[in-house]
């Protein structure tokens, strides 16, 4: 599974890179704070893989990883996915390393 760091991420935000990012944390998570306003439920993406670019890197992201790293291992074997990133640490290393206004 490819990974990015919150690092690598920031910088890809701030450079404006063409991607998509993708929340699979459950709504109230998702109302606490994120990242992106892109968000579909872990117990959802599976069921609606159209959602998800085949076009462009793709990151997706939890709490610590753990969830979003089930959904991009799914994905890959059950769609044929090549595109897409794990946000390693999840949202907890970005509030750790990026923004620790960012609650988690």
């Amino acid at each position: 599974m490819k990974e990015v760091t919150a690092r690598e991420l920031k910088a890809m935000m701030d450079n404006k890179e063409d991607f998509q990012l993708i929340d699979v944390r459950e709504s109230h998570e998702h109302e606490l704070s994120h990242l992106s306003d892109e968000l579909i439920p872990m117990h959802d993406i599976v069921h609606q893989p159209e959602r998800v670019s085949r076009e462009k890197k793709v990151v997706i992201y939890c709490r610590s990883g753990s969830r979003s790293g089930v959904v991009v291992n799914a994905l890959e074997k059950q769609f044929g996915f090549d595109n897409l990133y794990n946000l390693k640490g999840g949202i907890k290393a970005w509030s750790h390393e990026i923004d620790p206004a960012i609650k988690v």
